[in-house]
């Protein structure tokens, strides 16, 4: 892992989100080195609380950052967060427009007041006749139709993670950096939105344009016509599963031989790459057979040597046994306030071939850094209690 990639270091981040676009946003931006401060309510984003699947949420997107608490219903709140942002260079949010608005803080109003402010907002849809709904990462796979061609007909399934919500932070980060670039000719900031709406829409994109140019709807992901003569999930004589693709006519004709069915090479159906399509009715009964009558460890062993595409069936608490993802730098360690250490993934980017990594991934208390930050704007003690809702704050 290297430490030396910084190409934001300087840049102060204020980050006022919740869930998981927004602060996916932050975390990617303090993975390139800037100073990212979590503004939270006095009692801590809710997120940090969530149980079942959600409680990974908090401490994933939240290392590496700073957490002040500020009281937004007081007027010193807002004016510790004005301060703060007075010194920063980015401000993410993920709030309703009508929140911002009711508080001063809506962008219009911040681009005038800071001028060099780039205000990143992670909205639901960007403007249009649905800009004021409230939109969740399942609310928008279903209305794009992304969950439709995620399960079979009938049964739209949302996708097994918050891809589209990561994705849209990510999108966020993309346009800060690109904003950040323009300032440094311009001096000017700009008010930049990510819709989740529309980034959903980007992932069907693909499908839609099927549509466009074919004129027919495409089936959903598990009832697709198929555009390779292998591109399925057959069981090994073990008991386990595994995913095996032929996509080429080397694919072909490697596997075939790979798995003992040299006599598919010499059929005169299968001579053509549609023929082998086309014929999938009744050769991959064949080639499930092949496959088990090996075992899952001597395949394995068979495809990454042949070059055959192919995957074990995994779950997410399999990858902290891959030799892949735990090889050096590739899980980075974690630490929450009450000193439990968890390895998660980084940025799936290497520089110079070292995959990047800030001098520090902890997950930061409620309020850890309040009163460093606010001292730091000039605020008295007794003004940092009443900015921060010193009652329900964590002191340090």
């Amino acid at each position: 892992m290297s430490e030396d990639f910084k190409p934001l270091h300087g840049v102060r981040v204020v980050e006022m989100t919740h869930m998981i676009m927004g602060p996916s946003c932050g975390q990617i931006l303090a993975y390139f080195g800037a100073e990212v401060i979590k503004v939270e309510p006095p009692s801590g984003d809710k997120t940090r609380h969530l149980t079942g699947m959600g409680r990974g949420f908090y401490p994933s997107f939240n290392r590496g950052k700073k957490s002040i608490t500020l009281d937004l219903k007081s007027e010193a709140g807002t004016s510790a967060l004005d301060a703060l942002l007075a010194t920063s260079d980015v401000f993410i949010e993920n709030f309703r427009d009508q929140s911002l608005a009711k508080i001063g803080f809506e962008p219009s109003v911040l681009r005038e007041k800071h001028p060099k402010l780039i205000v990143a907002s992670c909205k639901g849809f960007l403007h249009g006749p649905y800009q004021d709904r409230t939109a969740m990462d399942e609310v928008v796979q279903m209305m794009t139709g992304i969950a439709y061609m995620t399960g079979p007909k009938g049964r739209p399934l949302r996708i097994g993670s918050s891809a589209n919500d990561i994705m849209g932070g990510l999108f966020g980060a993309f346009a800060v950096l690109g904003a950040l670039l323009e300032r440094k000719e311009t001096g000017q900031g700009r008010a930049v939105r990510v819709g989740l709406f529309e980034n959903c829409l980007m992932l069907v994109m693909q499908h839609m344009v099927q549509f466009e140019l074919e004129g027919r709807e495409p089936s959903p992901m598990p009832e697709r016509e198929f555009s390779w003569p292998v591109y399925d999930i057959f069981d090994t004589r073990d008991g386990r599963q595994i995913f095996v693709g032929a996509v080429t006519e080397g694919h072909w004709g490697t596997l075939c031989k790979t798995i003992g069915l040299e006599r598919l090479l010499d059929d005169d159906r299968l001579q053509t790459k549609m023929e082998q399509i086309n014929a999938r009715g009744w050769t991959i009964p064949i080639f499930a057979d092949a496959v088990a009558q090996h075992d899952y460890d001597s395949l394995i062993d068979m495809f990454e040597a042949s070059g055959i595409p192919f995957s074990p069936i995994n779950r997410p608490a399999d990858m902290y046994r891959d030799p892949h993802v735990i090889r050096p730098g590739g899980l980075h360690k974690s630490r929450l306030s009450g000193g439990q250490e968890f390895r998660a993934p980084g940025l799936p980017i290497e520089v110079d071939g070292n995959i990047p990594c800030p001098p520090s991934l902890d997950v930061a208390d409620v309020g850890d850094d309040t009163d460093a930050i606010l001292e730091e704007l000039g605020l008295s003690p007794t003004e940092v209690r009443a900015a921060s809702g010193f009652v329900h704050r964590k002191t340090a």
